[in-house]
């Protein structure tokens, strides 16, 4: 059928988009629900192994983020301004992400996984001039980001979370505790009232540059999201839905589904910090009773792996989600074998979320993506002459500009911008394919980008850094399969002549330079590369074939 039109295919009905000329996703995640039923009602849990259990309503939400608020509004925070959020999974998570939009500034979440250079980095990029960490983690960086104070000079502010004893000194930084902090503000003042276009908080994404990409989202980025809370999703409207994530606030993926979305229908949200175990889920899930629980594969591939649980032990889950990387068929059958119950898969990206999806309201076909959910009227073209593909036929994935859930743009990079958002579409990069029954079929990107246990990983970021060390001459950063499914990152290295180098030397250079995810699990030492007839390497025949020499990291 050509020019297929998977808006008529879809089996959903047409959706009416109800976006107000203001919004703010501050007010909308906790103030709206203030002079209801709602407001008592808990709106986050938080299990961690170090500090054990805590909770806030609704209403205790709303306060706190108005008291955050506030306090940034007295270190001279103004709409506009960018404010680096590097914390664990807390309630000092929401607390400050959506108090520092209600300022009318832009919330910038990353990784706890970043290395000080990595934050430094990102605190440059993003011209961020408080930055929200944990005590632990500042106690580690602090020196780091001293030494590179030069390049953040308008970071002026650092509020520290979970401090236990007196707040060190840092020359350079205006260093605070922020529980005492909030203690002392001043009756807070009604929040910014903000358009819906206008910015409201950046995401970093793995670039092609060597660099991490900012991506910035419109307050709007909220309501373009909610086609996927009921057609990937499966709220009740009968009783208070509990739903788990298994993954860290700082992720696009756990951000929406994980505290946004949830927070703004007024569900509960359960959140763990500490070490990833698959046991552990099971218990939380029963402790707190959830009804919905969100995850990766490779969680799911534990839960299957390592512990003999059925539907019978978490009774209360009547619905599974997964993102971030591909559910297997093998994962998907086996889950059904144990738990009687469907996995629903959801494909998504730092510029829109998580845009298709499998819903209950259609068989899953497994492999499928689903379907595009309704309001997003996604088309798959041949990127060159911008026609539709026929079924069957592989095209890229582009949607409309005006679809509210798109990005607004790149950070400070309106090249990059230009060269992807054009001829009113926003061209994803990503190819798909339909089948004669509309379902699509998700082919992934033609670039390089690795995908590691639910990781974007940009090879270009990995070799930049290994470039750096001065026994290194060239080096190309890949993906592994070890098994079906399951890739990891390494890294083949060709040393610099009359230089020689331990692959266990290079493990720990990628440790102590990259963030955990990033960081090669294996490198290889090789001699040569093989080239295109214009020198650059071929990734896809970089292979353990080349190498002469290896080591695992443990």
């Amino acid at each position: 059928m050509k020019g297929l039109n998977m808006t008529q295919l879809a089996p959903y009905p047409d959706w009416q988009w109800q976006i107000p000329a203001f919004f703010n996703i501050g007010v909308a995640c906790s103030d709206r629900h203030l002079g209801t039923a709602k407001a008592d009602e808990i709106a986050m849990i938080v299990e961690d192994d170090s500090f054990g259990t805590s909770t806030i309503t609704f209403a205790e939400l709303a306060a706190s983020t108005d008291a955050f608020a506030q306090l940034l509004r007295g270190l001279e925070v103004v709409p506009g301004d960018r404010v680096l959020i590097r914390l664990p999974n807390s309630l000092d998570y929401p607390t400050a992400f959506l108090g520092t939009m209600k300022t009318g500034a832009i919330s910038v979440p990353t990784s706890t996984l970043l290395t000080a250079e990595e934050v430094a980095y990102l605190a440059k990029d993003s011209g961020a001039v408080v930055l929200v960490t944990d005590a632990a983690a500042w106690a580690g960086m602090s020196a780091k980001m001293q030494e590179n104070i030069a390049q953040t000079p308008q970071l002026k502010h650092i509020l520290l979370t979970q401090l236990v004893g007196e707040v060190a000194a840092v020359d350079g930084f205006n260093v605070l505790a922020m529980e005492a902090a909030l203690g002392t503000v001043p009756e807070p003042q009604p929040a910014y009232v903000t358009r819906a276009d206008d910015p409201a908080y950046l995401v970093y994404t793995s670039g092609t540059t060597g660099y991490p990409k900012g991506v910035l989202h419109a307050h709007r980025a909220l309501l373009g999201r909610q086609p996927a809370a009921q057609y990937w999703f499966n709220y009740s409207d009968t009783h208070q839905d509990r739903i788990m994530h298994s993954g860290k606030f700082n992720w696009t993926y756990v951000l929406g589904t994980g505290l946004m979305d949830p927070l703004y229908l007024g569900k509960t949200v359960i959140v763990h910090e500490g070490k990833n175990d698959a046991q552990k889920w099971l218990e939380l899930i029963a402790k707190h009773a959830a009804t919905i629980f969100i995850g990766v594969p490779t969680i799911y591939r534990q839960l299957l792996q390592k512990t003999q649980a059925t539907q019978s032990d978490i009774p209360s889950v009547r619905h599974f989600m997964s993102a971030g990387e591909h559910l297997s068929d093998e994962v998907l059958t086996q889950w059904r074998d144990r738990f009687g119950l469907d996995i629903y898969e959801a494909v998504g990206m730092s510029e829109f979320s998580y845009y298709l999806s499998q819903s209950i309201f259609r068989p899953i076909r497994a492999g499928s993506a689903g379907f595009p959910q309704p309001g997003h009227a996604i088309k798959l073209l041949n990127p060159e002459t911008l026609a539709p593909v026929s079924e069957g036929e592989e095209g890229m994935i582009s949607v409309p500009e005006n679809d509210p859930g798109l990005f607004l743009s790149y950070w400070n990079l309106p090249q990059e911008t230009a060269k992807y958002k054009h001829d009113g579409y926003f061209f994803t990069g990503d190819y798909a394919k339909y089948d004669a029954d509309g379902y699509l079929w998700f082919l992934g990107r033609k670039d390089d980008i690795i995908k590691s246990f639910g990781y974007r990983v940009s090879p270009y970021e990995i070799e930049r850094v290994y470039k750096g060390h001065p026994a290194v001459a060239d080096c190309a950063a890949v993906g592994e399969e070890i098994e079906k499914d399951k890739l990891l990152v390494v890294i083949y290295v060709i040393p610099k002549a009359d230089t020689e180098i331990a692959p266990e030397e290079l493990i720990t250079f990628g440790k102590q330079h990259l963030a955990a995810y990033k960081a090669p699990k294996t490198v290889y030492l090789a001699k040569e590369f093989p080239r295109t007839k214009n020198g650059k390497i071929l990734r896809k025949d970089v292979s353990p074939a080349i190498a002469y020499s290896k080591s695992n990291a443990r």
